[in-house]
């Protein structure tokens, strides 16, 4: 739009004015600068209302415009002196900021309601920076299983804390990170302030927090569920040195809780040999390593090393795992041990 300066009225307006507030051509033409005011809470007010007296260029500045129908949207105002039939006017252009703070308002309100959810989340949370994993913000979960409070944790790093007892976790996770932008469920200890060490498993994503890149962490307590497995394999173990039957009763039930009746038996992953196989049904079977070797026909070492690579094609390192996957596979036993 263009303004007169003698008078300060408005002599010319384009569509796209009239587009970007509402208002009709005669709503705009004759009326003054007093009557729709272009530079109302202009960032840099008494120094645009100086350059406007003195005619002289008006730089950039935001303003909130007041619209016909009482509204005001935020726009880029900007002056720049012309003449208009040998009188000296002001031309003003504009543009439309009011997606930007639409968006911006819809960010800040989505980071409120992300905060709140990290306040009020179960499971231990914390915010890092991208680089060094330097510590910003935890949740109460957090200084739950670890003892840390906030103060003592913000602006120290992660390698700084000690955190995690794992070696090379932290090395790893920046690598997947790096190049996946997050990872989930890794096996992980982390270290209290006290000394101890909790099982967890940990979460973490890129995330983009007040137009900053950062990594959210999520960490969750394992490690009652952790001892109770340990405690289950180790009661199966002692189980399996006293009663054939009484063991090969407990792993069929444990087999039927891990594969409910009706699922569909998994494929073997390795093809395990004639004497591998031999010997894992013996190891079905309860016997020990003196037992299995007699029946196989075979010394010590040689069953150690068939037993060692049933271990290492079935992916177990305990007995108890392997007779486990051995009857989630419905594995044939050998003939009976008298």
């Amino acid at each position: 739009m263009i303004l007169r300066l003698s008078d300060h009225r408005y002599v010319k307006v384009n569509q796209g004015f009239l587009d970007l507030t509402g208002y009709t051509r005669d709503e705009v033409l004759g009326r003054s600068l007093y009557d729709i005011d272009v530079l109302q809470d202009a960032a840099d007010l008494e120094t645009a209302k100086e350059r406007l007296r003195e005619g002289l260029t008006i730089r950039q500045m935001q303003a909130d415009l007041s619209l016909p129908d009482g509204g005001r949207k935020l726009v880029i105002v900007a002056g720049q002196p012309i003449e208009l039939n040998d009188e000296p006017c002001m031309l003003f252009s504009f543009a439309d900021l009011e997606p930007r703070r639409q968006a911006e308002n819809e960010l800040r309100h989505s980071e409120e309601r992300f905060m709140a959810a990290f306040r009020l989340a179960p499971v231990g949370m914390a915010i890092t920076t991208r680089d060094g994993q330097t510590l910003c913000d935890i949740n109460d979960a957090f200084h739950q299983l670890t003892g840390w409070s906030g103060d003592e944790v913000m602006g120290r790093s992660m390698a700084e804390l000690k955190l995690w007892d794992t070696p090379g976790f932290l090395a790893e996770a920046e690598v997947q990170l790096s190049e996946q932008s997050g990872f989930r469920g890794k096996d992980a200890r982390a270290r209290t302030k006290d000394g101890g060490f909790v099982d967890c498993l940990v979460s973490a994503a890129v995330i983009t927090l007040k137009r900053d890149s950062c990594i959210l962490w999520v960490i969750q307590d394992i490690h009652e569920r952790r001892h109770g497995e340990l405690e289950l394999i180790t009661a199966i173990e002692t189980v399996m040195k006293d009663t054939n039957w009484f063991s090969r009763t407990v792993v069929e039930k444990l087999a039927n809780l891990r594969a409910p009746s009706g699922a569909t038996a998994p494929v073997e992953v390795q093809e395990l040999t004639r004497r591998e196989k031999e010997a894992l049904s013996l190891l079905c079977e309860g016997a020990d390593d003196a037992t299995i070797a007699k029946e196989m026909g075979v010394s010590r070492n040689t069953l150690r090393n068939h037993i060692a690579r049933v271990y290492a094609k079935i992916g177990v390192n305990r007995r108890a795992q392997a007779v486990l996957w051995a009857r989630e596979r419905g594995f044939p036993l050998a003939r009976p041990i008298r």
